[in-house]
């Protein structure tokens, strides 16, 4: 089954948190401080696997995490990293976001590897804490939690050149006769429910990939048949063969077929639609009327494009064809799908205040990302960790930003899951 698109739950590894614990050894000041900080939390790796050419396996796995790393210990000993995940894809595969719809990675190069979910950072000991008038803190700092992403996963044929057209119009036959491809051929419509690939070579030694891409239908772009799914797959291509109709067997007019086909790509993509483009008449060993050709090739002159008679089912014209395409290709310069400077990049703190203040009922809340770590940190059991908490509400802002919000002396103010009373 060839499968092109799939959607997945990624998630790096949280950091370990840092320890607090003491030396115990007699005569040693204030217990001598010695938690260790925390590992690292695992990456999310996304690489091409070159003996890849479906996304299958992700219709039965549908969650990837990555290790957390593991808590520090007392002697100053660091806790363990934790393992990546790195996960293999074909080449051509486009990641997104999935609620932003924002391009993550284009794997599009041989052996891409690509860092997707940074892990969390570890959490250090309590031996970080002290200073000349807190020799023995007992608080540590928690590890940081990774991210969870919901992405997509596109596969995009990487041809060079695309076979387009009506349904039953003869592109798997010309694929097959130019390359070794062995398409499903049948004279109904949507024989091909899957792109095939082939290589061509020419007889001047050229060679290029050509894409059959399965029969695209008015309302296409707006994902009538399998359109959209289709559709995805001429992106990446430098050069369509617009494979047209012209024994006038089903009755169609192929003036008709070329304009709408052209109006699906360019509802799909503006820049699809400006994609350089051969008119392929094909069937003429079958043509009832001359004047469909004749009406076709007016089109073409009207359009400013090139236009070639052939016959794939007995090869008439098929090679002066693919010379020309080859020759063609020599002056299309290939395209990156993304700029990597535009793409989504996921960070740890992506996209978040550091915290925020609101007020339910009578209570000032007090949360965010900033704040949450705070808490991880402290121990509200120990003195000199809650001026450790007072002095860091007040670095962060939180504190000036109460005020400006309106907070007043008794009010109840909570800090996460904590509440204490606002005094000024």
């Amino acid at each position: 089954m060839f499968t092109d698109y799939a959607k997945i739950t990624i998630k790096s590894g949280d950091g370990g948190n840092g320890a607090v614990t003491f030396r115990k050894e007699k005569y040693v000041a204030a217990g001598g401080r010695n938690g260790g900080d925390g590992g690292k939390g695992g990456d999310v790796y996304f690489e091409v696997d070159p003996d890849s050419n479906t996304l299958i396996d992700f219709r039965f796995k549908k969650i990837f995490k990555a290790q957390n790393g593991e808590n520090g210990s007392g002697g100053h000993c660091y806790g363990k990293s934790g393992q990546d995940i790195v996960i293999k894809v074909p080449r051509g595969t486009i990641i997104k976001d999935a609620e932003t719809q924002k391009v993550v990675a284009d794997l599009s190069k041989q052996n891409q590897k690509e860092l997707i979910l940074p892990g969390g950072r570890g959490g250090k000991g309590n031996s970080h804490f002290a200073t000349s008038t807190r020799q023995a803190p007992h608080f540590a700092q928690d590890g940081e939690k990774g991210i969870e992403k919901e992405i997509i996963l596109e596969l995009k044929l990487l041809a060079d050149v695309g076979l387009l057209g009506f349904p039953s119009v003869g592109k798997s036959t010309l694929l097959s006769v130019v390359t070794s491809a062995k398409p499903k051929i049948a004279a109904y419509h949507f024989t091909t429910l899957k792109p095939n690939l082939g290589v061509v070579k020419t007889k001047n030694g050229n060679s290029f990939v050509m894409a059959d891409i399965p029969g695209i239908i008015e309302g296409a772009s707006q994902g009538v048949g399998l359109g959209i799914q289709f559709l995805r797959h001429i992106e990446r291509t430098r050069l369509l063969l617009h494979i047209i109709d012209v024994s006038g067997m089903e009755g169609r007019d192929p003036v008709n077929d070329f304009y709408a086909i052209n109006k699906e790509l360019k509802k799909y993509s503006e820049k699809l639609a400006t994609r350089k483009q051969i008119i392929v008449a094909n069937k003429i060993d079958s043509m009832q009327y001359e004047t469909l050709y004749k009406k076709l090739e007016d089109l073409a002159k009207k359009e400013g494009l090139e236009i070639y008679k052939i016959s794939a089912a007995t090869k008439q014209g098929v090679e002066s064809l693919m010379e020309r395409v080859a020759n063609l290709l020599k002056e299309l310069p290939k395209e990156e799908l993304i700029n990597y400077e535009d793409r989504k990049v996921y960070t740890l703190e992506e996209e978040k205040e550091p915290f925020t203040i609101t007020k339910e009922k009578d209570v000032w809340v007090v949360d965010g990302p900033a704040v949450q770590k705070l808490m991880g940190r402290v121990n509200l059991e120990d003195n000199e960790s809650m001026y450790y908490f007072q002095k860091s509400l007040d670095t962060l802002g939180v504190n000036e930003a109460l005020k400006k919000a309106g907070v007043k002396e008794g009010d109840t103010v909570r800090v996460v899951d904590w509440e204490l009373e606002w005094y000024d």
